[in-house]
Formats: structure tokens, sequence, C-alpha cells
């Protein structure tokens, strides 16, 4: 008896409620449907969600758009400092493996030329940023305490500063040990072998975003960028410097205290600010 009043009551509310939306002037879809005679029919009845969560997609650079659009804006930058400065890129490499006499023989770029491996030096911490976060994120299970583009930040702002103290490092033990002349010289080949060696690992991380290359393969293509760019630091380096027989192992002394050394304390930063990163269970 109870549930036929019920029924009846439910019924009553529809046909209120049919009326009053007659009555708003609606159209025909809007005020009638298959299941607008059901007394069951009760849309302004809330009911609650059934089931549990499944398990959340794991994060991924090659669903990531502003990553995406971050890769091909990369793309883009090289495309044009090749195709603008060819002449720039010729006359560096001409002076790379060209042994001088005397003097060693200096030419200044223009502003557009400077400008442009500036860009390419940000891209390049951008593109180690993404790389380290590929391998700080291997399996996939870590959580960090941040959105995944401020840890990318972090990464990048990381090895921005790491070149910038490399500079001013060079500046200070120039300043100190050479002339002027040569160590000016040193700081726009330091300048053109960073840009070159994001170009480089560009198309790793291209790989990396899109294919999931293997660990190995990643650490195996960067260790030989890095110490293919060493070769030439030591090689420039000499030429500028030490182009002295006696002056070998001062060379040598100079690549580890400058370059080998500040690539150690690098790697412990990194760690170090990856594992604070991390939630830790």
């Amino acid at each position: 008896m109870q549930q036929d009043s019920t029924i009846v009551s439910f019924a009553t509310i529809s046909a209120d409620s049919l009326e009053k939306v007659q009555e708003a002037g609606l159209p025909l879809y809007y005020r009638e449907s298959f299941f607008s005679e059901s007394p069951y029919f009760h849309t302004e009845v809330g009911t609650d969600n059934q089931g549990v969560a499944g398990d959340p997609v794991p994060y991924s650079i090659a669903g990531d758009n502003l990553v995406t659009a971050l890769l091909l804006g990369c793309f883009v930058l090289s495309v044009v400092y090749f195709a603008r400065l060819k002449d720039f890129i010729f006359r560096q490499l001409h002076n790379l493996f060209r042994l001088p006499h005397g003097n060693v023989q200096e030419f200044s770029e223009t502003s557009g030329e400077l400008l442009m491996q500036l860009f390419l030096i940000v891209q390049t911490c951008l593109l180690f940023a993404l790389l380290y976060f590929f391998h700080a994120n291997t399996d996939g299970n870590d959580a960090f305490l941040f959105d995944q583009y401020l840890i990318i930040g972090i990464y990048a702002g990381i090895f921005l500063l790491y070149f910038l103290l490399k500079m001013l490092l060079y500046q200070g033990v120039g300043w100190v040990f050479f002339n002027p002349k040569k160590n000016g010289q040193w700081i726009r080949f330091f300048l053109f072998l960073v840009s070159f060696e994001g170009i480089l690992i560009f198309p790793l991380v291209l790989l990396q975003s899109f294919f999931s290359l293997s660990t190995k393969t990643v650490a195996i293509y960067v260790a030989s960028v890095v110490i293919f760019v060493k070769i030439l630091s030591f090689y420039r380096t000499y030429i500028i410097f030490f182009n002295q027989k006696s002056a070998f192992i001062k060379n040598i002394l100079y690549l580890c205290a400058l370059e080998i050394v500040p690539l150690f304390y690098l790697w412990g930063i990194l760690t170090l600010m990856s594992e604070s990163l991390k939630v830790n269970f």
C-alpha cells in the first residue's frame, strides 16, 4: 500500500514538472522523451558512483603537448641555425683544425650569431634536463613532489647554472694565467661547443621521447657525445693556451680541473636534487 502511494506521488511530481516545462514554451524534444511518462524517471535525484577507481595512466613525454611543442621549437631553431649561420659554423670548424703560426687568429661574431648561440645554449640545457628526467623516472613508478614541468625546469636551471659557472671559472683562470685575447677566443669557442653539443643530443631526445630507447643505448650515446666534446675542448685549449711540447701535461691538468671535476660535481648535484624532489615512501 505504501509502495502504491509512492508511485502515485512520483507520477504527480512528474506530471507537475511536465506542465511547468510545457508552460515555459520549450521545444518538443525538451518537453517530451521516451521516459517522460515513467514515474521512476527523476533526473533531479542524484546517484552515487559505483565501483573503484582504476590505475592512472603513467606519464609519457610522447603524450605531453607542451613538451612536444618545445621539441618542435628546438627542431625549428636548429634548422634556422644551420640555414643562417653556415658561414659561422664553417669558420669555427676551419679554425678548429688549423694549426696557427704565431698568435692565434681572432675573429668576432656578429650580434645575431651571438644571440643565436645563446638561444642554443638554453636549448642544450633543456635537452639535457629532459634526458636526466628520463633517467630519474626510468621505472615510471617514482613520484615527484611537484609537477613534471617544474621538475624539468629545475633540472634545466641546474644545467644553465653549470655552464654559467664554468664560463666564470674560465674567465678567472684565464685572467690569472693567460692574456685576454686568448681567453676571449676560448670563451667564444666554448659557446660554440655547448651549442654544438645540444644539436648532437637533439636526435637522441626525440628518439627517447617517442620511441622509448633503452637506457643502455641512451647512456652510450650521451657518453660518446660528452667524450667527443671533451676531446675537442682538449685539442682547442692545447692550440690556444699550450701550443708547446713541454706544456702537454699542463693542458691535461687544465682539462681535469676545469672540465672533468665540474662534470662530476654536476652529476652529484643532480643526484642529490633528484632524491630530494622524489616522494620517499
